[in-house]
């Protein structure tokens, strides 16, 4: 009975993550390495990140982190969202749930340009 509970449990309840210690980073590829439509995936602290380049060329960050599980999401230019493999769970461009089984959204950060250098930060 308990090797049937069990994995319902942990699916139903996401594990707790830890805390990044980090407060800014500055990714380690420039504004121009990134398209239009496009995201990348970058480390912050500990944790993973997400860019994603809008078409009207803004570029916006999210941890990568999948509030569900903790999988790494990725984006997906054919959908227009952020995008968990785990269990086909779709976050818009700010963040939101909008499909599948995460219980919030992604955490967003600051995005800043600094002549060739993208720095990302933690919002207050």
């Amino acid at each position: 009975m308990a090797a049937v509970l069990y994995p319902a449990g942990r699916y139903i309840v996401p594990p707790k993550a830890g805390e990044s210690a980090a407060g800014t980073v500055t990714l380690p590829f420039a504004p121009d390495e990134i398209r239009e439509n496009e995201g990348k995936i970058f480390k912050f602290g500990s944790r993973p990140g997400i860019l994603v380049r809008l078409a009207t060329g803004e570029l916006r960050a999210f941890s990568a982190a999948c509030t569900h599980l903790g999988c790494i999401v990725q984006y997906r230019p054919d959908v227009g969202h952020i995008w968990c493999a785990c269990h086909n769970g779709h976050f818009d461009l700010n963040g939101h749930v909008v499909q599948g089984p995460p219980p919030e959204g992604l955490e967003t950060y600051v995005v800043n340009v600094r002549g060739d250098q993208i720095v990302v930060s933690k919002g207050a």
